[in-house]
């Protein structure tokens, strides 16, 4: 339940700055505002940590053994939806970023969008696994 509240709650912040008088930026702007974002990146292994927490201690978010495997996966998914994008901006307008691997913010970037994208992973196989293991049981019986 958390986690549907933290998703929730994203949309929202996102809706009351865009209706500020400010004129809206351009899309070149507004990818040099997301370029490097590593707060969001820290925010999603947080939110991945706490999906992870509410699963050990509740052992169910939703009484469901199919609705929690699939809330796993969705917010897996939207966890690695942003590396993946960081991907696809290194690949098309940052060029020169993979000649410039000495130094250490690229390095750093790197290393924390491989990391996100494998916190995403875990708790797409935690999605999975919960998913599985109770359709199973289920059939099973």
């Amino acid at each position: 339940m958390l986690i549907v509240v933290l998703m929730m709650a994203i949309p929202l912040v996102a809706r009351r700055r865009s209706r500020s008088k400010v004129p809206a930026p351009s899309a070149t702007s507004r990818w040099e505002r997301r370029k490097r974002n590593y707060v969001a990146l820290w925010r999603l292994i947080l939110v991945a940590m706490a999906y992870g927490a509410a699963l050990d201690i509740l052992q169910t978010l939703t009484g469901s053994a199919t609705a929690a495997g699939t809330v796993g996966l969705a917010l897996g998914l939207f966890i690695c939806a942003h590396p993946a994008a960081n991907a696809v901006n290194i690949l098309f307008f940052e060029r020169d970023m993979l000649s410039r691997l000495s130094e250490w913010a690229v390095v750093r970037w790197l290393g924390l969008n491989l990391l996100v994208l494998l916190v995403g992973w875990m708790v797409i196989f935690l999605g999975l696994r919960r998913l599985v293991d109770k359709a199973a049981l289920e059939l099973i019986r």
